[in-house]
């Protein structure tokens, strides 16, 4: 008897559908704070100038830029589910950096929403990044989309 895996049956990780609900709102989150950051730019230019890191004084202006299209680039690509990894790898030093260097100036204690709210962002990104988009996602549609014109017997589930 041969044990398969999740992995050797699909080429993909399953997930339950449940976990779409979190992808999406993780998503979400993400594009809604990068239409705050987008609209008040300067602001984020002056939490990167007084987070502390000297080095980033001359180029705050390049990296709130930065961030903020890949917070609006990755929080949409999250929601629909493409390249959800690549995008969850991408956003994880932007939240490591709002944790550390932000939130240690307001405070550190977990009556900050802010914190709270980072640390929640942080651990979905981490999850996404090993688990992938899911069942529920674009990159599950393409995967099978592809598949249909390769193997025989998956046109028929694209025409139903």
């Amino acid at each position: 008897m041969e044990i398969v895996t999740p992995l050797q049956k699909n080429n993909t990780v399953t997930q339950p559908k449940w976990l779409t609900l979190f992808r999406v709102a993780l998503g979400l989150i993400i594009l809604w704070k990068g239409v705050v950051f987008f609209k008040d730019s300067v602001a984020v230019e002056t939490m990167l100038k007084g987070g502390g890191l000297q080095i980033l004084g001359n180029n705050s202006q390049t990296i709130a830029f930065i961030i903020t299209y890949l917070n609006l680039l990755g929080g949409f690509f999250i929601t629909v589910g493409l390249f959800t990894r690549w995008m969850c790898l991408l956003q994880i030093p932007i939240i490591i950096g709002a944790i550390f260097f932000v939130n240690s100036k307001i405070g550190m204690s977990f009556s900050n929403t802010e914190l709270l709210l980072s640390v929640i962002v942080l651990v979905l990104l981490v999850v996404f990044t090993l688990k992938g988009s899911g069942v529920l996602s674009a990159d599950e549609y393409f995967r099978s989309y592809t598949k249909a014109g390769l193997e025989p017997g998956h046109t028929e589930k694209l025409f139903k």
